[in-house]
């Protein structure tokens, strides 16, 4: 438990001094190719939390409401991070090119995504199962609509 806990509360710190630093962060990366490691880094750990998440939504693992809620704030703190690596000269193998084409609608698809975030965590910080179902749901459909119009299959 206290292991969890000391763990948590490292990620937690980290993703928050991410948070402060990546924010002018577009003009910090020196090569294209390490802004593409970095929204590759960022999009990593959402998946990791999601579908530590998703498997509590759909049952195949306990919820703990204390575990939830801290999953669901990295998630918040995470939502804001990769769009700053989504820049001219760093298309990758699997990132299509409506991403620079579309940019509004990229920009919109990440929008989306941060305020279903913001939802899931507050619902997590609830505790409603229901509720938490209900915003995680949501939240999965900002992602598979990312990825259905700006990623590679």
């Amino acid at each position: 438990m206290k292991s969890t806990f000391i763990r948590t509360t490292s990620c937690l710190l980290t993703a928050t001094a991410l948070t402060f630093i990546a924010l002018p962060a577009n003009a910090q990366f020196q090569k294209p190719e390490d802004a593409v490691k970095f929204r590759k880094s960022a999009l990593s750990l959402i998946g990791t939390y999601m579908g530590r998440m998703g498997a509590v939504v759909k049952g195949e693992a306990p919820y703990n409401k204390d575990d939830f809620a801290k999953n669901a704030a990295l998630i918040n703190t995470l939502a804001g991070l990769p769009w700053q690596g989504f820049g001219p000269g760093t298309e990758s193998e699997r990132a299509l090119p409506a991403i620079w084409s579309d940019n509004a609608k990229f920009k919109a698809a990440s929008e989306k995504f941060q305020t279903a975030a913001a939802e899931l965590n507050k619902a997590a910080q609830s505790g409603n199962i229901d509720t938490i179902k209900t915003a995680f749901a949501a939240t999965g459909k900002t992602c598979s609509a990312c990825h259905d119009d700006f990623r590679k299959k």
